[in-house]
């Protein structure tokens, strides 16, 4: 397996400078990793750094909280494109989803998915708030609305990906969509546990040590 190709070598801390992006984008573009994540600030700086290298620029979408109306969504998506992004994150309208207004939740997804044109979209879930039975209804709205992943977890809430919730969205979603694994995978039994759970893309700032087959041990 080449594990570079399902990391999405991730910095998103609010205190990254310039060079913290440098690096980051060195080392992606050294290990070939799927993509660096970065804050949307950051979009255009990651763009002109990995041009051409074959990895692709992600970024993130009404992060972390996913409260911002979904006209501003929509907005962020069609900017952050502009500047170089290849793939969106977007994080759901949480609180919507934990009052079960399904409607309001797709609608969100949906302008961003449409705002994206054809731009790769992975919808943030934030598993670590909802119930079972809401991470299976939204993950249905994802699908119905042309989402191409479902994703786990910020990394910014009260919890990560797990292979019980990784295996329930996978389960649900079936070959509608990718599901991907975020938050708190540090190492690559974590790694070897998210892919085996039905992930096919993780989110982790470990990428280097995953890597480099650094354990627990």
């Amino acid at each position: 397996m080449n594990k570079a190709k399902y990391i999405d070598h991730t910095l998103l801390k609010a205190f990254a400078t310039k060079e913290d992006i440098f690096n980051l984008c060195a080392e992606a573009n050294k290990y070939k990793f799927a993509s660096v994540c970065v804050n949307p600030v950051n979009v255009n700086y990651a763009h002109s750094l990995l041009k051409d290298s074959g990895v692709k620029v992600c970024t993130v979408i009404g992060f972390p909280l996913g409260a911002n109306s979904s006209d501003v969504k929509a907005y962020e998506t069609t900017v952050a494109i502009q500047d170089g992004a290849d793939e969106v994150d977007m994080v759901i309208n949480i609180g919507a989803a934990k009052a079960h207004d399904y409607e309001t939740v797709y609608n969100d997804i949906l302008a961003v998915v449409k705002a994206a044109n054809g731009v790769l979209v992975k919808v943030i879930i934030e598993t670590c708030y909802l119930t079972d039975e809401e991470k299976v209804e939204v993950c249905k709205l994802c699908v119905k609305a042309g989402a191409d992943f479902v994703k786990t977890s910020t990394g910014f809430g009260t919890g990560g990906a797990t292979e019980h919730d990784v295996k329930l969205m996978k389960d649900t979603v079936g070959d509608s969509c990718q599901v991907k694994a975020s938050g708190g995978i540090r190492n690559v039994e974590d790694f070897n546990k998210m892919i085996e759970a039905g992930a096919t893309r993780i989110g982790c700032s470990a990428g280097v040590k995953i890597m480099e087959g650094e354990s627990n041990e």
